[in-house]
């Protein structure tokens, strides 16, 4: 890869491409790196540190050493993160779910989960109706209830289903959003149908469902729509949001851009079964290993650039001292491709059966997250003027 191709990567909200450079995405979209120091902080606070903050895998962030003043002054903050329903989740998906459940576990907050079916079906490239983003939304409300997440502190909503509590609120935020600022952000143009110029407004609205702080954990593509919030939480007289932002897990094939729906082999589903999951890792993975075995055992693998070695790092493997080992005799060419694929396909498969057995009870649990949990029932009770 020449670096004139190095450069050419796109980050935005629907489409992900190229090889990613995030610390130029930090000077691009104006976040701030997370630091040793600032992870001290946030260690005292919460007790200890996820696995995905001591690797950085969450390495940048807007505002977050703010949201720890307030734990530490007691004004406390809220989480707000989302799911687009375009398919099945696959792993790429679940990350910042799970991390959020975490926050949720440690610091006792309420979190929100906007489901934008509406979106979804705004964006014409996807080809979907509204029938199928609505019936993806409940699948996927599915899987997102399996993560465990606390069902007196978590309200989960669908766009379709609540506009109206939320609409007073948005047309308030649109107000002050301009089309200049659209067509910079997200790249909109006068080829755009006005149902995605408006949703900015739509999405801004969770963040400013409490009068705290909101803390948005999310991957960095979805960062635009927060940078917009910043502008307009103020003046309507809300906190302006913080943020932060996870890596991208790399699709299967490589790691270049990301995992998608749309190519079935990058991706892990969380429906897929013991014998897909080892069949796509050992056939699609990307390999940072020697083209043979002699070879291997002479010069070693390189972990940096190898999928399975990658997804361990960021997600399955919470060990610190296996990751070093892995790492070790990866390089030193004792631990061979073919043993990495299965280590990886082994974690995957235990992770997922225990995520498909809590998936199985989810449908008793839908109604308590949208409609009959503690915060749910609050949450239908409001509008948001």
């Amino acid at each position: 890869m020449t670096e004139e191709e190095r450069d050419q990567f796109v980050v935005t909200p629907w489409e992900v491409e190229g090889q990613i450079d995030y610390d130029r995405l930090i000077r691009e979209f104006g976040t701030q790196p997370i630091t040793d120091q600032l992870l001290r902080r946030f260690e005292k606070e919460a007790g200890t540190l996820h696995h995905m903050l001591k690797r950085k895998i969450f390495f940048s962030h807007r505002d977050l050493d703010l949201v720890l003043d307030d734990v530490k002054s007691g004004k406390g903050f809220f989480l707000y993160t989302g799911r687009g329903p375009t398919g099945p989740m696959h792993i790429g998906h679940i990350l910042p779910l799970y991390f959020s459940k975490w926050l949720q576990d440690r610091f006792k907050v309420n979190l929100y989960i906007q489901v934008t079916d509406d979106e979804k079906f705004l964006y014409e490239k996807r080809g979907l109706t509204l029938d199928d983003t609505r019936r993806w939304a409940y699948d996927n409300i599915l899987d997102i209830i399996a993560v465990g997440l606390d069902p007196d502190r978590t309200f989960i909503f669908q766009d379709t289903e609540y506009m109206g509590n939320i609409y007073p609120l948005a047309v308030k935020v649109a107000r002050r959003i301009n089309f200049s600022v659209t067509k910079a952000v997200f790249g909109f143009d006068e080829q755009t149908n006005i149902g995605m110029i408006f949703y900015p407004a739509v999405q801004v609205v969770p963040s400013l469902f409490e009068k705290k702080r909101c803390l948005i954990p999310a991957a960095i593509d979805q960062d635009p729509y927060w940078r917009v919030q910043r502008d307009v939480a103020e003046p309507l007289g809300y906190y302006k949001t913080a943020a932060i932002h996870s890596k991208l897990i790399p699709p299967l094939t490589g790691t270049e851009g990301k995992m998608s729906t749309s190519r079935p082999e990058t991706a892990i589903y969380l429906s897929d079964d013991d014998k897909t999951v080892r069949d796509k890792i050992m056939k699609y993975a990307f390999s940072g290993g020697q083209p043979t075995v002699e070879l291997h055992r002479k010069l070693g693998g390189n972990p940096d650039v190898d999928v399975p070695f990658q997804w361990l790092y960021m997600f399955f493997e919470e060990d610190d001292a296996k990751v070093k080992k892995i790492e070790s005799e990866y390089r030193s060419g004792k631990l061979l491709t073919g043993d990495l694929k299965q280590m990886l396909a082994d974690r995957v498969s235990d992770f997922l059966n225990k995520h498909r057995e809590r998936r199985e009870k989810s449908s008793e649990l839908v109604k308590v997250f949208k409609r009959e949990g503690k915060l749910a029932k609050k949450m239908w009770a409001t509008i948001y003027e």
